[in-house]
């Protein structure tokens, strides 16, 4: 088993839920990177999106106003804690007044108001992804799922989570790494 000293960090990468997951919300889930430490991590689902919801909905409850420029964009459920809040996952082209954090060389990540604004009207980042809600765990928890066979880990790419469907991120996460999700088993071994 590692020290804490020497785990391995996930930020900017991506978690890819194995068959027998066990908990329903991360059934077929991949998830974002947004920081790992031995504090704890955070991470956004990229690939379930919210049936009913699209960004122009949320903008109107938040009373922000669109126009010819607002995209049609679903709004994605992040995870399962605070999932009133919202984040934008979004492209290094845009950055925040008031705070974005710089995830990775290709990624960041905002959750202020600002950038629903600007989205609004065609100022804000070139790829974007509205998810409400995130995926957390506490110190050890991650290393610890990972470990009883819960969850692969992968390189994200714009590729990967901007231009596919929602269905397609799961398999092709996987197809990326030369994994079968055919294949792949739902109960850990030990050699």
């Amino acid at each position: 088993m590692q020290s804490p000293e020497t785990t391995v960090d996930f930020t900017g990468q991506v978690l890819i839920a194995m068959p027998g997951m066990g908990d329903p919300r991360f059934d077929r889930s991949v998830i974002y990177m947004c920081s790992h430490s031995d504090k704890g991590a955070m991470g956004l689902i990229v690939n379930k999106p919210n049936r009913g919801l699209r960004f122009g909905d949320l903008l109107e409850q938040m009373s922000i106003e669109t126009s010819d420029e607002t995209p049609d964009m679903p709004v994605y459920f992040g995870g399962p804690v605070e999932h009133g809040r919202g984040f934008v996952l979004h492209s290094r082209d845009y950055v925040s007044d008031i705070s974005t954090l710089e995830v990775s060389p290709t990624f960041a990540m905002t959750a202020t108001q600002d950038i629903l604004e600007d989205i609004s009207v065609g100022k804000g980042p070139a790829l974007a992804m509205m998810v409400l809600g995130y995926a957390g765990w506490g110190p050890g928890q991650l290393e610890q799922e990972i470990s009883q066979n819960g969850w692969l880990t992968g390189e994200a790419s714009h590729a990967l989570i901007f231009e596919n469907p929602a269905d397609e991120i799961w398999p092709d996460s996987l197809r990326r790494m030369g994994v079968d999700a055919v294949a792949l088993s739902a109960t850990a071994g030990r050699a």
